[in-house]
């Protein structure tokens, strides 16, 4: 009998392994957030050529977001039976297709449900991102790898939203515009398959129902995952409501901006990319109780500014809104990966659900905000939603730790408790 082949070294920074899997998910994250919120550059497009009202017009946003946070708990079973890289190989292809298909939609409702699929389909990519890259990244160089994944996430908004913009101002038809989104995440999706690493820290196990209740059961009670929930919700459901809005905003008095020179304002989605990889860095350096908080307030100070019916004090204080916002999400998702290893892929499944749960229902309830109060009522909306998000991230520093050793770079403030896990990919 022959002893079994040790588990490969995680990859470690400055490694190929680690460039070719951060370079791969930032393409999954580009592909992800360029195909879901593309349309936001579309709404006022869609609202006046299909005779909608704005609220109404978002919810191509919302009905994507939301059956990806359904399916994403239920495909992790999948993942975890199936294949890490094979399940996100699928899921972009998926939604690419589909991205395309969504340009010949002949009516609103047809289109709704393609979108509805696509949403469906991108929960397999997010059901297992956040697992694949703690199973094969060594826990001192997570933060930096999860940072990079959502900075995907950033420079595909931005690249979605001002790819589309771009063709709408040169077809006038909404319909080239998506398709065209739909090309890019083909693209995406190829450079995906051609770079990512094999799983090779991947335990394949059988799909059980009940361990997989079981395991969202163990996720649920624990206090610490509760709020970091809690904050992906409510500053998802700000983040949507803004860009949702702002440009049904800036088309009106007293800024009078043309469709396209609103769209250019979503270049402020770099900025959040940037800010989401220096979070990363700055959480294996500081630990995170000292990154999110400072993340979150960042996003009040840009919710004020915007108050100014200025496009001086608009443009930065987007800016420094979508900073505040990605450093924060960054900080938050690689928490739940690091407090959850021990219950696998359900613990970060559970997070996205809650994520996109908050942009589904939190970006429709936003337009109900902006048609009764217009950007007066969006900003008082949202920082409520922030308080919430603040309240539970002071909270989350007097935690105790999750069972297991603290890893380098993870210390807890002074007078507060680590919060941190074994290594990664350990239990999964």
């Amino acid at each position: 009998m022959t002893d079994a082949a040790p588990i490969p070294a995680a990859h470690t920074r400055g490694t190929p392994g680690f460039r070719r899997a951060t370079g791969a998910l930032f393409a999954a994250g580009l592909t992800t957030f360029m195909t879901l919120y593309c349309v936001q550059a579309l709404l006022p497009a869609l609202s006046f050529d299909l005779h909608l009202s704005p609220a109404a017009s978002s919810l191509t946003v919302s009905v994507s977001t939301a059956s990806m946070a359904l399916a994403v708990v239920p495909l992790t079973a999948v993942s975890d039976a199936w294949s890490r890289t094979g399940m996100m190989t699928l899921a972009l292809s998926c939604a690419a297709l589909l991205g395309i298909a969504a340009a010949f939609a002949p009516t609103f409702p047809a289109l709704l449900v393609i979108r509805v699929l696509q949403g469906l389909s991108l929960a397999g990519l997010q059901a297992t991102a956040m697992s694949y890259l703690a199973e094969e990244v060594h826990r001192a160089s997570l933060g930096q790898a999860m940072g990079l994944y959502v900075a995907g996430n950033g420079i595909g908004g931005m690249a979605g939203r001002l790819l589309a913009d771009g063709v709408l101002e040169v077809t006038g038809s909404w319909r080239w515009a998506i398709g065209a989104v739909g090309v890019a995440a083909a693209v995406c999706a190829v450079v995906f398959r051609l770079t990512i690493p094999a799983s090779v820290r991947f335990v394949r196990r059988e799909p059980r129902p009940r361990a997989l209740a079981a395991g969202i059961g163990r996720a649920l009670p624990d206090s610490g995952l509760l709020r970091l929930y809690l904050i992906g919700f409510v500053a998802m459901a700000a983040f949507v409501t803004v860009y949702n809005y702002l440009g049904f905003r800036l088309i009106a008095a007293p800024f009078h901006l043309s469709q396209t020179a609103a769209g250019l304002l979503f270049v402020a989605y770099a900025a959040g990319s940037f800010s989401s990889a220096a979070a990363g860095r700055l959480v294996d350096r500081f630990g995170r109780p000292r990154v999110l908080i400072p993340a979150l307030l960042t996003t009040v100070a840009g919710l004020v500014v915007m108050l100014v019916p200025q496009l001086g004090a608009v443009v930065p204080g987007l800016v420094v809104f979508t900073v505040g916002f990605f450093a924060a999400h960054a900080v938050a998702s690689g928490w739940v990966g690091g407090r959850a290893t021990a219950l696998g892929a359900q613990g970060a499944a559970v997070y996205l659900f809650f994520y996109y749960i908050g942009s589904a229902v939190g970006g429709t309830v936003g337009g109900v905000a902006y048609s009764a109060a217009a950007w007066p009522g969006v900003t008082l909306y949202c920082l409520a939603l922030i308080a919430l998000a603040l309240i539970s991230a002071v909270t989350l520093r007097h935690l105790r730790p999750a069972a297991g050793p603290e890893p380098a770079g993870e210390r807890a403030a002074p007078g507060t408790a680590a919060t941190t896990e074994p290594e990664a990919g350990r239990g999964a």
